[in-house]
């Protein structure tokens, strides 16, 4: 298997002297291309600056990351940014839909962002896979949790990054909706091949996870 994410001896600090944190402590990880990993620990535990490192939106202070083989450790912000954009899929807590556009024009403004040619056809396939071609014309108004998370699923997917990373997707969703999400992204993980990270404070949430990870105090342990 392909090695997507390969983070080496990841080490990041916040301030200086007496007010020095260490909220990364030596990260070592690899996760494949097809492995769904759950990553979990309590609050203030170092998951939020794992996952903004893993994703690219910040630097660590040492170490090395790569992504699908490419070096992301020390690119400035510009090209940072076009490779996450290519290669890295983002679910967050909140599904971050924009309110005044329908289910369909949330892919078209992914489109424009990617000066593609509109992808109706892939956009109709994502939506079955996951259940809700039916929403197609609805806003996000009218749509359960659940469903608003899997349209932010499939927006994830749209662009076909090689990793996918959520960070507490289930959070506002009761457990029946939850389950269902999870499930959705070990699915889609194994399917199509995304190495596909989940951080959650919910243990109940990992059982369809290939490896689960420990973080706590900025360590991260396999569980």
């Amino acid at each position: 298997m392909t090695d997507i994410l390969v983070m080496d001896d990841i080490r990041k600090t916040f301030g200086k002297g007496h007010a020095k944190v260490e909220a990364l402590k030596g990260i070592n990880l690899n996760v494949e291309a097809g492995e769904f990993v759950s990553i979990i620990g309590p609050s203030g535990s170092g998951k939020s600056t794992f996952l903004t490192i893993a994703g690219g939106l910040q630097t660590p202070t040492s170490g090395t990351i790569k992504i699908n083989g490419k070096d992301f450790t020390n690119l400035n912000e510009k090209k940072r940014s076009r490779l996450r954009f290519e290669e890295i899929g983002f679910i967050l807590q909140a599904s971050n839909l924009i309110p005044f556009l329908t289910v369909e024009k949330q892919f078209t403004l992914v489109d424009k962002i990617e000066k593609k040619k509109k992808e109706t056809q892939r956009v109709n396939e994502l939506l079955s896979s996951l259940d809700i071609a039916d929403l197609i014309h609805k806003f996000p108004r009218d749509l359960s949790g659940g469903e608003r998370q899997r349209v932010a699923i499939a927006r994830a997917l749209f662009n076909e990054p090689s990793l996918i990373l959520a960070d507490e997707p289930t959070a506002s969703l009761d457990t029946e909706h939850a389950y269902e999400v999870v499930k959705l992204l070990a699915k889609e993980a194994h399917e199509k091949q995304k190495a596909t990270i989940m951080v959650t404070h919910d243990p109940r949430m990992i059982e369809w996870s290939d490896n689960v990870y420990r973080i706590e105090d900025g360590e991260l342990t396999k569980e």
